[in-house]
């Protein structure tokens, strides 16, 4: 029994340290296998940092030499992308027009460089701002494409045997406010004699101010989108380069030149943009502040960049603005001024660059550029752009042309004319084609009632007929010619060399002469009101003077509802004025210039009367009604 016992208790123990035992052995495995995961994550989190400690000292050089190369990949990318705003492969380029002449890409010092905001040619605002991840995704591609130029000549003379295996390989970048970080899978096999090592996940970081770059300017950026404040120093320029709006006391037309007032507003636009600068320590007009950014900021213009420049009215290259007061029925006026105002539309680049000093590995300055356009439309900033591209909208009319025409298109003595041919209905125009060399086209036209044909040709008149599409049917045009004619001026039958203002007015333009710096004008056949002011020096003074006018003006009440109307009078002060220039001659003549009278002459004769030189305003006001009732002598030489 005692032995029965002992039996079981001793098998009881034995079953009881089994299990015991049992358990230890899968503490055990829980513990090595804990133990081999956590090896294994910091294996792979210290491999990148320690791994040139890992590789013989033997390779360690050659090893060097190719993060040294891949280091100087990085670098030269970095570069790229700061230069280029944000870019190392260009996107497409769009060019420009005529109207917007930027296209997408500014030719910065030979080097192209994408405009953040432009104006495309067909008249569309566009922005194309790089994000962070589209410069990483560059920048991995560009390193994956140059490791395998690294120079390892020196290595192969001893004895090395190298090879870099790329393929379908593209490093990770990560771009950092102040560094670069390059993690890159990439095949490194070093052989020399019996030994060889390879190598890969190699990790990089290289020092650099581009993310903090890339930020600022991207602040610059939105600041410009949401405060238009380059426009807004544009408008300032304009108004103090250019005429824009005012008024002269004179009796003699205003006359610039617009060659001339675009140079002096060139001029200006590169001076006071090259002025702009960050330092808000200094307290001037000049300062631009920047909420978030710490960096020197720098704006840049060319006159030899592209640019647009637009004013009207004007008269050909000239910008022409008449007195009034010499007027018939002015008289009470008492002098004569000149009211001007212009409007202008005003295209122009200005590259932004975002200076940092001393941040990169070499410890020089790194300077972040972009360029964007600058807009002034109607003497006022643009409005703010709406990012999203579109695309070039062609006007619904045109899509849909169905109605067969014939256009034949001739000059005045029936020779065919070669020709673009357009089509404008309720303000939409298609352009439809270019006539053969026998004056003829025949397309479809889009259906409209009551539109307008226009005929565009070199040396002719710009021709438009009125013209219903519904139907098919055929339209002849007949385009003017238009003559380059000199000028001769003569005053009272005697050759005139001194100065005179000549207009060519017809129903649809205005052809001014400034004579005698200029003695050609450009006519077609047509009726022409013909007006000729010889002007000469004066020193008319007007003193200071009270001049009451009296006007009726509806009765207060009941009465000036009904229409009873009482007199007030109301006094004008009239500062003391100088007229510098004086009406001593000229005359108007309304004329129907034949063609065959352009064809066969060489120059236009105008004769006119000279009046007394006035030396009063009161002379001066019966030289303006001698002006009303004098003639031009017009013949064709």
């Amino acid at each position: 029994m005692i032995n029965r016992d002992k039996k079981e208790k001793s098998g009881t123990f034995h079953k009881r340290f089994f299990v015991k035992n049992r358990k230890g052995q899968v503490t055990v495995f829980i513990i090595v296998a804990i133990l081999i995961l956590v090896g294994i994550g910091l294996y792979f989190s210290f491999r990148s940092s320690s791994q040139e400690s890992d590789v013989p000292p033997s390779f360690q050089p050659a090893y060097t030499n190719f993060l040294n190369c891949l280091q100087g990949d990085v670098e030269t990318g970095i570069s790229v992308l700061e230069s280029q705003g944000g870019y190392i492969y260009l996107p497409d380029y769009e060019p420009g027009s005529q109207y917007a002449p930027f296209g997408s890409q500014l030719n910065f010092l030979g080097n192209p460089i994408p405009y953040w905001y432009y104006v495309s040619g067909n008249n569309v605002a566009k922005d194309q701002v790089p994000s962070l991840n589209e410069m990483e995704d560059q920048l991995a591609t560009f390193v994956s494409e140059k490791i395998n130029g690294c120079d390892f000549s020196s290595y192969y003379d001893e004895g090395y045997e190298v090879s870099i295996d790329t393929e379908e390989i593209v490093p990770r970048v990560v771009i950092n406010n102040d560094n670069v970080e390059v993690i890159a899978d990439i095949g490194l096999s070093l052989v020399k004699g019996n030994e060889s090592i390879l190598v890969r996940d190699h990790k990089i970081q290289v020092k650099s101010d581009l993310g903090n770059l890339y930020y600022s300017a991207v602040r610059v950026y939105e600041e410009e989108q949401d405060s238009l404040f380059l426009e807004e120093y544009a408008v300032d320029t304009l108004r103090l380069y250019a005429p824009v709006d005012g008024a002269e006391v004179s009796c003699a037309p205003q006359i610039w030149n617009a060659n001339e007032v675009f140079d002096d507003l060139q001029n200006g636009i590169e001076s006071n943009t090259g002025a702009l600068h960050s330092d808000v320590s200094v307290d001037d007009y000049f300062v631009v502040s920047v909420p978030g950014v710490n960096e020197e900021v720098r704006f840049l213009n060319s006159q030899n960049w592209p640019n647009s420049f637009e004013v009207t009215p004007s008269e050909g290259s000239l910008l022409i603005s008449n007195p009034v007061g010499n007027q018939a029925g002015l008289g009470i006026l008492g002098f004569c001024y000149v009211p001007y105002h212009f409007v202008y539309d005003v295209k122009y680049p200005v590259m932004v660059q975002i200076y940092s000093e001393g941040a990169s590995s070499s410890g020089t300055g790194e300077i972040f550029q972009f360029p964007l356009a600058v807009v002034i439309e109607d003497n006022n900033p643009r409005e703010g752009l709406e990012t999203q591209a579109s695309p070039e909208v062609v006007p619904e009319l045109c899509e849909f042309k169905n109605t067969p025409i014939q256009i034949s298109v001739k000059d005045r003595q029936g020779r065919p004319v070669q020709a673009d041919v357009s089509y404008e209905c309720f303000g939409n125009q298609c352009y439809i084609g270019e006539t053969s060399s026998n004056g003829f086209i025949g397309e479809n036209f889009p259906q409209c009632v009551n539109g307008f044909v226009t005929a565009r040709a070199e040396g002719f008149k710009e021709t438009s007929y009125q013209f219903s599409t519904v139907d098919s049917a055929g339209l002849s045009i007949v385009m003017d010619k238009v003559y380059d004619k000199m000028v001769q001026l003569d005053v009272d039958r005697g050759n005139y060399n001194g100065d005179a203002i000549i207009y060519f007015v017809s129903d649809d333009l205005t052809k001014t002469v400034l004579y005698p710096d200029q003695k050609t004008v450009q006519l077609s056949e047509g009726q022409y009101e013909i007006q000729v002011y010889i002007y000469d020096n004066s020193e008319i003074k007007i003193g200071e003077n009270v001049a009451t006018q009296c006007l009726e003006v509806p009765r207060g009440g009941f009465l000036g509802f009904v229409g009873l109307k009482e007199e007030r009078c109301f006094d004008i002060n009239v500062p003391e004025q100088i007229i510098s220039q004086a009406l001593v001659g000229g005359g108007t003549q309304s004329y129907y210039v034949l063609d065959s009278e352009l064809s066969t002459s060489n120059f236009i004769e105008l004769n006119v009367d000279s009046f007394p030189k006035p030396e009063t305003i009161e002379q001066l006001n019966v030289n303006n009604l001698l002006f009303d009732e004098s003639g031009v002598d017009v013949s064709f030489d």
